[in-house]
Formats: structure tokens, C-alpha cells, sequence
């Protein structure tokens, strides 16, 4: 039988071509590999600044007017004041930023450059940012940072110093007309970079100058405008700036802010309700695995545990309401950018100024809430103390059912043998011994 060859067999590699493959293959591993640059100590933070900034926009540190603490500001001579607002997810979710410039900047760039440093170009442009805060600029009326130099301008008469020996109360001191730059002098700004920004920007100078207009009495001293601050023209610009906040009326509020000071201000206490004892709630929870609640007491309606109506006390009107929304956020913006020795009393002023707002609807409405409040608390205590003592009366029932078994118990336990066996005999139709002794008929 004639043998047989498989046909194209290979030949084993060479020696030579095992160490090229080698090599190739290394150099292949090690061209894919990218090694990161280190963490920079100073990274950039992401702004979003307004379409209307003009390239002369410029960041000034100026004294906030609520903290007194340095605090930086966007001043555009076109577009105005901003503040920069913050905004940052929680540290349980964290994030970062991936920053690309956009296909024109790239193709402005690689255009100046050789085709080897193109990758590196865009490595160097394309950046992390581990950081994932977020600054707004936001506008910013700078009516707010002139107010603390404002109220503080004022001088006191030489009739109305306090006497050492009386030591009488002083007069209200009496503000005098200033100039702007005398109030600018009054500001707790060393450095004083509101006043070079009005200095070199007219625009912003004369936007300044107008929002003192609106809350200043003005007196013109030759080619100078001379300002004295009036209380009841800067509460009327706050309290415009609130019902702005609260226009589109329910939603027009933060979802917290309606939640937390406007609804649950308002809301009355619940009446006509039932407490079930832990006992019947309990027996519901094993039949009802679905409900989340089991508490020891609950408030039922009709068809419930207690068979009570639950009704609230009293419902805030659309007025109330209303009003309530209106002075959370005249009190937002005044606990957010007026300071508190200010702020006291322009909320004081706000309460005698009743042809702006009268607030009297509300006043009355939450004074009956308390009362409501207080009269439920009571109530509430009453009926836990009544509670308390069913609680204690059903264990003492339980108790001298434990002791009665336990007598028994023990009763059982101290009977013979025999008695037990004649115990289980049984007697159905036998004669009792007391029949043997009965008179005959």
C-alpha cells in the first residue's frame, strides 16, 4: 500500500523571526498605552457667564452686604451687576466635568500646527474637572450693596446727646444728604473697588445712581446730586421685588420653600380623628403585609379602625395664602442679602406701611392657628393620658389571668396519680354517692 504526504506543510520559524515578532508586538503594547498628567494644584472652575457680557467684563471682590465677607461679583459695563451662584450635586452622588472646546476653536488651532503636535494640542485642551461645582451669573441689583452705607450715614443734632447724669434715651439720629461718594467712603470695602469701578465705568456709575433715585430723597447741590435714604421707598422696592418672586402664584416659589414655610405654616390641625390601640393595629399588619405604616396610633376616618370623621380645624383662604407667599419672600430676599440690623427694620416698617400691603387677614389667621395648636396639643395629652390608663387597667386583667393559671396550674400539678385516672372515668349515667343518701319518696 503506497504511503501518502500531506501537502503545504510549514516549515518551523527561525529563531530570528520569533525575536521580530517579539519585538513588534511590544512596541505595538506599548504605543496603545496613555499615561495621564499629573493633578493640577490650581484647577479651572466652569462659569456660565450671560450672552450680554461684553469682553470688558471684569470680576471685582466686594463685601457682601448680608455676611460682610469678601465675596466676588461680574461687573459689565453693559450688561450690569452678577452674582455668581453655586450650584453642586451632593456628595453622595458625586460627579465631574469633561470639557472639549468646540470644533472651530480645534480647527482655529491645528491649523498653526504640525500634524505631530496636533494630538497633543487636543490632549492638552480636552480636560477633567473633578470638581463638579457649577457657577452661575446671575443679575444682582447693586441697590443691595449700597444699603449698609445708607443707614449708616447719618449724623445727630447737638441737642440730642444722651446726659452722663440723666442718661436719657437719645433722639433718632438724623441721616443727612450725602454725596455718592461720601456714602461709597462709608462702605466696609478697603480696597475700595466699588468705587473704581464707578470711577472707570460710567455706565455702571449711572446705573448706580439711578437705583438710588429710587430709594433716596435727592437734592441737587450745583452740577453734585446730594442722597438721603428714605425707609419707606426701600421697603417699597423690596416688597416689589417679592411680589415679583410670588407672580405666578402657586409654583411660582421654590418646591421647598411652598412645602416648608407656606403649607405647613398654614396647615391646621386635624380633628375628629380616633386612636387605635396598638392591639388593632397590630392585627392589621399581619393581614395587611402591603402597608407600609403600622404605628401605634393613626387617625381613621368613617369606614376605619375608630369609626371618627376626620375633618381639619380650618382651611387658609386664597387671601391668606397669598399673603403668606408675599411675606416669605420679602423675608427670603431680606435674610439673603440686607443686613439683619436693616432687615428688622424693614420688616418693622413693612408692618406700619398698610396701604402697600395689609397683612392683617394673615395675622389674624395664625394667631387662631395657634390657639387651635395649643387647644390640640392639650388635647392630644388628655387623650394619651386616658390611653396610658386603659393601657394600665388591660395589664392588671392580664395579670390576674396569668396569676389565675398559674394556680391552677400549680393545683394540678399536686394531685396523685389515682386521682388524675379517676378524673378521666367516665361517669355519664352512673349514680352520684349523693343519691344513696336522699329521702325516699
Amino acid at each position: 500500500m503506497a504511503r501518502t504526504r500531506s501537502k503545504g506543510a510549514t516549515a518551523p520559524a527561525s529563531k530570528g523571526d520569533k525575536k521580530t515578532s517579539s519585538s513588534s508586538s511590544t512596541n505595538n503594547s506599548s504605543s496603545s498605552v496613555y499615561s495621564l498628567p499629573a493633578c493640577s494644584t490650581n484647577p479651572p472652575k466652569l462659569f456660565i457667564l450671560p450672552k450680554t457680557a461684553s469682553s470688558s467684563a471684569r470680576v471685582f471682590t466686594l463685601h457682601h452686604p448680608r455676611y460682610n465677607k469678601p465675596t466676588r461679583y461680574l461687573v459689565c459695563p453693559s450688561a450690569g451687576f452678577f452674582e455668581f451662584t453655586t450650584v453642586s450635586p451632593p456628595k453622595s452622588a458625586p460627579r465631574s466635568w469633561l470639557i472639549q472646546p468646540t470644533t472651530s476653536t480645534i480647527t482655529t488651532t491645528t491649523t498653526t500646527t504640525t500634524t505631530n503636535d496636533e494630538d497633543s494640542n487636543n490632549n492638552n485642551t480636552t480636560q477633567t474637572i473633578q470638581s463638579p461645582a457649577l457657577h452661575l451669573a446671575t443679575p444682582y441689583d447693586p441697590l443691595f450693596l449700597l444699603l449698609p452705607a445708607l443707614f449708616s450715614s447719618s449724623t445727630t443734632s447737638s441737642s440730642s446727646p444722651t446726659s452722663p447724669t440723666t442718661h436719657q434715651p437719645q433722639e433718632k439720629q438724623k441721616r443727612m444728604f450725602l454725596s455718592l461718594e461720601d456714602h461709597l467712603d462709608a462702605l466696609p470695602d478697603p480696597a475700595r473697588h466699588l468705587a473704581d469701578i464707578l470711577h472707570s465705568t460710567p455706565s455702571a456709575r449711572e446705573a448706580v445712581e439711578a437705583r438710588l433715585r429710587a430709594v433716596c430723597d435727592v437734592v441737587q447741590a450745583g452740577d453734585e446730586s446730594m442722597y438721603r435714604v428714605s425707609e419707606a421707598r426701600v421697603v417699597r422696592e423690596v416688597l416689589g421685588k417679592a411680589r415679583r418672586m410670588v407672580q405666578g402664584g402657586e409654583g411660582s416659589l421654590p418646591g421647598s420653600m411652598e412645602e416648608r414655610f407656606v403649607r405647613r405654616e398654614l396647615e391646621a390641625p386635624v380633628v375628629g380623628g380616633s386612636v387605635a390601640s396598638t392591639e388593632t393595629v397590630g392585627s392589621l399588619a399581619d393581614s395587611q403585609v402591603s402597608t407600609a405604616s403600622t404605628a401605634a396610633t393613626s387617625v381613621t376616618d368613617g369606614e376605619g379602625i375608630g369609626g371618627g370623621e376626620v375633618s381639619s380645624a380650618m382651611t387658609a383662604s386664597e387671601k391668606v395664602v397669598k399673603l403668606q407667599r408675599l411675606r416669605v419672600a420679602f423675608n427670603f430676599i431680606c435674610s439673603s442679602y440686607i443686613a439683619p440690623a436693616i432687615a428688622e427694620m424693614l420688616k418693622g416698617q413693612l408692618a406700619k406701611e398698610t396701604d402697600l400691603v395689609d397683612f392683617k387677614p394673615l395675622d389674624e389667621y395664625l394667631a387662631q392657628l395657634a390657639k387651635l395648636r395649643q387647644e390640640a396639643a392639650a388635647a392630644r395629652t388628655t387623650d394619651f393620658s386616658r390611653k396610658r390608663m386603659a393601657d394600665e387597667e388591660a395589664d392588671e386583667r392580664a395579670e390576674k389571668r396569668r396569676k389565675m393559671e398559674a394556680e391552677e396550674k400549680a393545683k394540678k400539678a399536686s394531685m396523685s396519680r389515682g386521682v388524675k385516672n379517676l378524673m378521666k372515668v367516665n361517669t355519664s349515667g352512673m349514680k352520684k354517692m349523693s343519691d344513696f343518701f336522699k329521702k325516699k319518696a
